[in-house]
């Protein structure tokens, strides 16, 4: 699996941004990844707490210049990059001033959630798709990490199915406890249909719950990482009974486990790892 190439979807990561253990996972697992031959990219938002100077994020100005169209109105997409130089390792950060550009992260200085997580994950999800078009680069595997990743397995099985850059590629989907208890809006479900979509792909996403991002992204998703020992058991029971490839969370604390687990997939083997 030398020259496979594997990318990282994630709302955080160390020591960009720390909320939760998944900052920390998407930190060390792309790394020992990178050791053992993976060709790596990873994608994030900007959000505005990252501060650009400390971490020297700049524009890449190639990619910049698209707009992510959302509800019929166009959202301009800037791709900033930064560097781990212990990893070697860059860093693809999707930047929008209305979506991203604010103090807090999810929710206001009230711990109110934003109104317009709904768009922005929408944004995040759909941008993230289109930047890895426009590098050129075709993933082997797709692994996504937590719940503002949670449309991308749904994209890549419609809309993106037949697209070169996405066509052979597997999805794997890391679960982690419940990080909201907010909702989306009402609409969340019809603003996130694509080409080649309808209502029904996204129907599942309806209710704009956390365990309802979490169940329509296992239902798109090939395999499935139990990345927490917390997670909810309605989850838990969907991962039982979507008969999906799954990586049991005490597997997780060795990325051996990992490298395994990606090998099984991309010669879809897909068996469970108990």
């Amino acid at each position: 699996m030398a020259k496979s190439k594997l990318l990282f979807i994630t709302h955080e990561m160390s020591p960009f941004l720390e909320l939760t253990k998944i900052s920390e996972i998407t930190r060390q697992l792309p790394q020992a990844m990178q050791d053992k031959g993976f060709e790596i990219r990873i994608l994030m938002p900007r959000f505005g707490n990252i501060n650009e100077r400390r971490n020297r994020l700049h524009e890449v100005i190639r990619l910049s210049g698209m707009n992510i169209i959302i509800n019929d109105n166009d959202n301009p997409l800037i791709i900033k990059v930064a560097s781990i130089p212990a990893a070697r390792m860059q860093v693809y950060f999707l930047d929008n001033e209305e979506y991203f550009q604010r103090k807090h992260v999810f929710t206001d200085k009230d711990g109110k959630f934003y109104a317009d997580n709904d768009e922005r994950t929408i944004f995040f999800c759909k941008g993230a798709l289109e930047t890895v078009k426009k590098l050129g680069w075709a993933p082997d595997v797709v692994h996504c990490h937590g719940w503002m990743s949670a449309l991308v397995p749904a994209y890549l099985k419609t809309t993106y199915k037949d697209d070169p850059t996405f066509k052979n590629s597997k999805v794997v989907y890391s679960i982690y406890e419940n990080d909201f208890t907010g909702k989306m809006s009402n609409d969340f479900a019809r603003k996130a249909v694509m080409t080649d979509m309808t209502e029904s792909n996204t129907e599942v996403f309806q209710p704009g719950t956390n365990s309802a991002l979490y169940a329509g992204a296992i239902q798109y998703s090939d395999a499935i990482v139990l990345g927490s020992a917390n997670i909810d058991q309605d989850v838990l029971n969907n991962v039982k009974n979507s008969n999906k490839s799954v990586l049991d969370y005490e597997s997780t604390s060795d990325y051996e486990n990992y490298y395994n687990f990606y090998d099984e997939i991309t010669n879809e083997e897909l068996v469970h790892v108990a």
